[in-house]
């Protein structure tokens, strides 16, 4: 029933995750029940042998019972709903004793999270299970009514469903068109079904990522120890790149200009034109060196960009591309240097792209604010295909910019034209 040719209200009621959300409705409410059972006995009894100290662990294993139950929980919504929910931070004991082990579980937040879950999840366990099973049995019964509707007459002893009785009277459905008619409400609640058991496993879904996952500290810590990973191995490539441009640059062109000076000082007394020859071939080299080290001083941080900011720095980048680039700067202040350095770097590595692949006629660059958001986009009318998964530079430019809460934003079909949008905090 995936054909393009059906549409998609009447593939619903026949596709597998309409059955697996069913389902998980019906699965459900017994390890609703088991779960809810067990930690309000445990909890309780725990709670009461407080004040003795046959409390403490009791509680302990009632939460430690609610995050194994959990797990189970993550798994089946994870298999029948499609829902990654992972796993919250393990709960480690400082000494690696029983008692450390008891006092991290009880000081740790998402196994209460997880008691918490148990209780609530069991009465809308019993209300998403009343509500699907009846919605199922009445629709799918009454579709298919034309088909069973002899075996009430046969086994029975009446004409069919019955609508209403009083013990003399009652009114069945019987007639032809009647049963066409109870098929028909049924067909209706039968389309109707699959969008039911979305929303009701929907607040399923809530409760397991709200409940059962990790934190948002927990998250926020993972994501920056992801993010100081990525800043400490870029400033070393950067370190690293800039090492090798001074290798294959000034470095060899200084060397090449201390040997053509040490070759003039030998013939200065003997060979005087051959040594101002020298002289001037050496200064050739000085200028070509000075040239080199001010391309790389305003590859890392120009000068211009700390004395005047973004819209002279970007101008400056911008006349030195082989593309015609058209800049425009919207900013009611200066960020913090960082973030401006950033931003810098960000249009200088695309239009790089630009003039390196591109193969483009014209480019333009914008600089403006959004409330809280500093964005820079460099849009160019070049052939197009751009794509971060292929590009190494600009999946690191990607990783550059989510270190410091910021996005990449690609946009490059096939032919162009090419916009790229970075967003970064604007930090005043």
């Amino acid at each position: 029933m995936d054909s393009p040719l059906v549409p998609s209200a009447l593939r619903a009621p026949f596709q597998g995750r309409t059955w697996r959300a069913f389902l998980f409705t019906l699965t459900g409410l017994p390890l609703s029940i088991l779960w809810f059972v067990m930690a309000v006995s445990l909890t309780s009894v725990g709670a009461g042998l407080l004040i003795t100290f046959l409390g403490i662990p009791v509680l302990a294993a009632s939460l430690a019972v609610s995050r194994g139950m959990g797990s189970v929980e993550r798994a089946r919504v994870r298999g029948l709903l499609g829902a990654d929910v992972p796993a919250p931070e393990p709960v480690r004991g400082r000494t690696g004793g029983v008692f450390s082990w008891m006092s991290a579980v009880l000081r740790s937040g998402s196994s209460w999270r997880h008691l918490l879950y148990g209780l609530l999840h069991f009465p809308w366990a019993v209300f998403s299970f009343c509500v699907s099973i009846t919605v199922f049995t009445w629709a799918w019964g009454l579709f298919s009514y034309p088909l069973w509707q002899w075996v009430f007459p046969a086994y029975v002893g009446q004409d069919g469903i019955q609508l209403y009785g009083d013990g003399t009277h009652g009114r069945y459905l019987d007639s032809p068109f009647e049963i066409g008619a109870a098929c028909l409400v049924g067909l209706v609640f039968v389309l109707l079904w699959p969008a039911l058991l979305r929303g009701l496993t929907a607040v399923d879904r809530v409760l397991a990522a709200g409940l059962l996952g990790p934190s948002r500290l927990t998250e926020r810590v993972s994501e920056l120890e992801s993010d100081r990973v990525v800043v400490v191995d870029t400033a070393a490539a950067d370190l690293r790149r800039i090492e090798r441009d001074l290798h294959d640059g000034p470095q060899a062109r200084l060397a090449s200009l201390a040997m053509d000076l040490g070759l003039a000082k030998e013939k200065l007394e003997r060979d005087p034109a051959g040594a101002a020859e020298l002289v001037d071939e050496a200064h050739g080299e000085v200028k070509l060196a000075l040239r080199e080290l001010r391309d790389l001083a305003r590859g890392i941080h120009p000068a211009v960009l700390t004395d005047r900011g973004l819209d002279a720095a970007l101008s400056s980048v911008a006349a030195a591309c082989a593309v015609p680039v058209a800049v425009t700067v919207e900013l009611p202040g200066r960020p913090v240097p960082a973030i401006e350095g950033l931003a810098y770097t960000v249009v200088t590595e695309l239009l790089r792209n630009v003039t390196g692949h591109a193969r483009a006629r014209r480019a333009s660059v914008d600089v403006w604010r959004s409330g809280e958001r500093l964005m820079v986009q460099v849009r160019d009318d070049g052939v197009g295909g751009a794509d971060p998964a292929r590009g190494r530079g600009l999946r690191d430019l990607a990783e550059r910019l989510r270190a410091v809460d910021g996005v990449l934003a690609v946009e490059s079909p096939e032919g162009g034209p090419t916009v790229v949008t970075a967003e970064l905090p604007w930090r005043a």
